[in-house]
């Protein structure tokens, strides 16, 4: 079963995102694996999840259903007009620093940018700095409520991912990092694969409903925890690649208690330390070097450090 955190966080961004409100059938249907077995045991950790969320100030909200098959049942939704952030009034220095936060990460989605221009970026005589954000695709959040309805109905879907037709059997959704994946079997390979649901090209469409029954398996256990080692293609073999980074004092003691002794490579004369860092994710790892701002530096591969490089000077220029 998922952490606490991982749970609680996939239960918010579900409630949040989805535009009917949804029974605990459907909320453990779409989060399988997130909750344990049994209507008791499952009721039980969601009503703790939803105290849990309402003590941080999330409004959830109810409905008995007066119809249908959920007839008498209770379900849950999020109300975003309560949720969402009120009206901001930054100064100019202000939404200069929130422009340069968003810029120093690696966003994919359109939705920071939109934030920045809602505080007031980029209006008339607002001097122009720092944005780095690459938009997501605009069918982003018609895959994902069409993908989660699929899931829950055991319908297999088709779309075209990497200019490829895919043809899979969606076991689950799940958010890590800022991105969604879609844990699935691919018909063709039989095999179970990962997809970037910001990949996903055109739209996706639905098979008829119960067409697949779906296996007993922990969704969490499909991604590492370390965003470095999630792989980024739709294969869950994607290659396994070593960093040579180096990481100046006082960072590198502190960072060689988290990593181990066996990470070091070398150790430099002037208390810099070389580590050896496993990753398969370019963009998480580049993230990770450059949360050390100048006291760490990509040494070896190539690729991976001509990343990082293009990156700033591409920011620089941007401002």
């Amino acid at each position: 079963m998922a952490n606490p955190v991982e749970r609680l966080t996939n239960l918010l961004a579900l409630l949040l995102e989805t535009s009917n409100p949804l029974s605990l059938h459907q909320i453990t249907a779409e989060l399988a694996g997130m909750y344990p077995e049994g209507l008791s045991a499952s009721r039980g950790q969601f009503e703790r999840d939803k105290r849990l969320l309402r003590e941080i100030g999330v409004p959830i909200e109810t409905e008995v259903a007066v119809g249908g098959d959920e007839a008498g049942q209770t379900r849950y939704w999020i109300d975003r007009h309560r949720y969402e952030l009120a009206e901001v009034d930054l100064d100019d220095d202000e939404r200069r620093a929130v422009q340069l936060a968003v810029a120093a990460t690696r966003s994919r989605s359109d939705s920071a940018q939109a934030a920045l221009w809602k505080l007031g970026a980029g209006r008339a005589g607002s001097e122009a700095i720092a944005a780095a954000s690459i938009p997501n695709p605009p069918q982003l959040t018609t895959a994902l409520a069409v993908l989660r309805e699929a899931i829950a109905a055991r319908a297999a879907v088709e779309f075209e991912y990497r200019s490829a037709a895919r043809a899979v059997e969606p076991l689950g959704l799940l958010l890590r990092h800022g991105f969604w994946y879609l844990v699935a079997i691919d018909r063709e390979h039989g095999e179970r694969r990962t997809f970037r649901a910001d990949r996903i090209e055109g739209e996706v469409v639905v098979g008829e409903a119960g067409a697949f029954e779906r296996p007993s398996v922990d969704l969490a256990a499909a991604f590492p925890a370390d965003p470095k080692l999630i792989a980024i293609s739709d294969s869950d073999s994607e290659v396994l690649r070593t960093a040579l980074v180096r990481v100046d004092q006082p960072q590198a003691s502190l960072l060689e208690g988290d990593l181990g002794p066996q990470s070091v490579h070398r150790r430099g004369e002037d208390g810099s330390v070389e580590f050896s860092i496993e990753y398969r994710n370019p963009e998480a790892m580049r993230a990770w070097v450059l949360g050390f701002g100048p006291d760490a530096e990509v040494l070896a591969p190539d690729e991976l450090r001509f990343g990082v490089i293009e990156w700033l000077r591409s920011t620089l220029e941007a401002r």
